[in-house]
């Protein structure tokens, strides 16, 4: 019997290993990750330069608090500055974190400009974590179901639909911010329209709204730029969140944000224990050099489009298939019914996939699969859908 909460429906293996793209069971039996641990592990498992700077902090220092200057935080600012473009950084423990740090921000705003009652824009099929703000935030019933009474303060629209927004912009003057994601991981690989973000930040300049981007799955070169949203230099955010792939595994999160926005918070308003602890911004640091070394960003690009193009090839006019999607080795294949039971299928064939939505499948595979593990990745899926679906 185990003691532990029983909050993940669990696949039935005991993963102890992982190397490069590969995931290794207690029998040894080995696994392609396709998921990356939803999004975590870009650069792999047991990447040995990150491995190594990890024990080198672990010997040195893990960690101290808040109040005292720490180089590598100061340091890793520095270079989420260069990637993102924004002036200032709060470093956190995890993306959720992250979220409520700009849910923060977006009171302050408001309150700086006399809103009793300040009103976040959000989406339908969002997800923005699990703590009860970033719930009541995510465009999500089932995760919700059960913790009411929800945190207020939020208007939802349907995602991509820039008429909508514009129009709860003007309807609603309470609201301060909008929070998107550029690409929607969990609502199903959704990727916003073209010029959509671009026109929302118009429309939040003419309402004195903050433009904040949820770029937790999609972030750190997933989407074939440090940032999704980098596909368009129109669309310059206030405020971006990061996490997931930040540390390739350790936990960390961060909001970024314009020095007018961060500078809201003021000594003793927002802080954290562990955020900003020298062996996680050790561990990003490192993440984020070998990522910019390696030119992780254009390699998602190109391998994704290869994947992209090998599961059209494979799935073109099955009658079970609605829409392939996706950006770098961000991908989703949605179906036209629920598709759960496809993530048995594959793990019978060695291959580590999700389903999101229930009717979707999410491939989030480490951004440094070569070509064979990509071909292996699309045509698994394309089997298994061929076998379960008959056309």
């Amino acid at each position: 019997m185990s003691h532990l909460f029983n909050t993940y429906a669990r696949m039935p293996i005991d993963i102890v290993r992982g190397e490069g793209a590969w995931l290794y069971d207690i029998t040894g039996k080995r696994y392609l990750d396709a998921i990356s641990g939803i999004g975590v592990c870009s650069l792999g498992h047991a990447h040995p330069r990150l491995a190594t700077a990890i024990a080198e902090q672990a010997a040195t220092l893990i960690h101290t608090a808040n109040i005292v200057g720490l180089p590598l935080q100061e340091h890793l600012g520095d270079r989420l500055a260069e990637i993102s473009g924004l002036d200032r950084a709060f470093i956190a423990n995890s993306g959720a974190e992250a979220i409520e740090c700009a849910l923060k921000l977006a009171r302050l705003h408001g309150h700086a400009r006399g809103i009793e009652r300040p009103a976040v824009l959000v989406a339908d099929n969002s997800f923005h974590g699990r703590t009860l703000a970033a719930i009541s935030a995510s465009g999500n019933a089932a995760i919700q179901k059960g913790y009411g009474p929800l945190v207020e303060g939020f208007v939802r629209v349907p995602y991509g639909d820039l008429e909508a927004a514009e129009t709860a912009l003007a309807e609603h003057p309470e609201i301060v911010a909008v929070l998107l994601e550029p690409i929607q991981g969990e609502g199903g690989v959704r990727v916003a329209p073209d010029g959509y973000l671009a026109a929302l930040r118009l429309a939040c300049d003419r309402h004195q709204a903050l433009l904040m981007l949820d770029e937790i799955q999609s972030g750190m070169c997933r989407a074939g730029h440090w940032f999704a949203h980098q596909h368009d230099d129109r669309s310059r955010p206030d405020v971006v969140l990061s996490a997931k792939a930040l540390g390739n595994g350790v936990p960390i999160g961060a909001c970024l944000a314009t020095e007018a926005v961060a500078g809201l918070m003021q000594p003793g308003s927002h802080g954290t224990t562990f955020g900003g602890n020298p062996l996680a911004c050790r561990a990003a640091l490192e993440v984020i050099s070998i990522m910019s070394e390696e030119q992780i960003a254009a390699r998602s690009q190109k391998t994704g489009a290869a994947l992209r193009q090998q599961l059209e090839d494979g799935l073109s006019g099955h009658p079970h298939v609605r829409e392939i999607r996706g950006r770098g080795l961000m991908v989703g294949i949605e179906l036209n019914e629920d598709c759960g039971e496809l993530k048995a299928d594959a793990l019978a064939r060695g291959v580590l996939i999700n389903v999101t939505r229930g009717n979707t499948i999410r491939l989030l595979p480490p951004l440094i699969i070569d070509n064979e593990q990509r071909e292996r990745i699309g045509q698994t899926v394309i089997d298994i859908v061929h076998k379960r679906f008959p056309a």
